[in-house]
């Protein structure tokens, strides 16, 4: 698994909120994203982000808030069938990574390796599950932790 730094700039997102128990429903909010971003003939070139906004030890998971998010443009006008928001800019610590719940595991374990041998420490922001649309097809995801150094 590589790792890779880098800094994400202001991103502005529309977004779709799921409110409960992190699990399924993310999943569904992911899919009513893309079908909205299909719709408007964006996902192919999109940036699309995956953002539990809650930590589930410390939220109820009754209250807990995930955002499927895309990547739109300063003057993209959105309609109101959609949420907007905007992501602040950041470091980040990159890792690709097969989106299965085996291989998410072992990106964790690899990601808190690197972390505890560097300088870097993790940031109190969400964790971010980046894709792209070739990702999307390829079944592959990167796992983006906030840092700070």
């Amino acid at each position: 698994m590589t790792i890779n730094i880098e800094i994400f700039p202001k991103y502005r997102v529309a977004y779709v909120r799921q409110v409960g128990p992190y699990g399924s429903a993310n999943i569904q909010a992911m899919e009513r994203l893309k079908k909205w971003a299909a719709k408007k003939n964006l996902l192919k070139s999109a940036i699309i982000l995956g953002i539990p906004q809650d930590n589930p030890e410390t939220t109820p998971p009754e209250s807990c808030r995930y955002d499927a998010c895309i990547v739109i443009s300063k003057d993209y006008q959105i309609d109101d069938s959609i949420e907007e928001n905007e992501l602040a800019e950041g470091k980040y610590v990159i890792c690709k990574v097969k989106h299965t719940g085996e291989d998410v595991q072992r990106a964790w374990t690899h990601i808190g390796t690197f972390l505890e041998n560097t300088q870097y420490q993790i940031d109190n922001k969400p964790v971010v599950e980046r894709y792209s649309f070739e990702m999307i097809n390829n079944g592959y995801c990167e796992l983006c932790v906030p840092i700070i150094s």
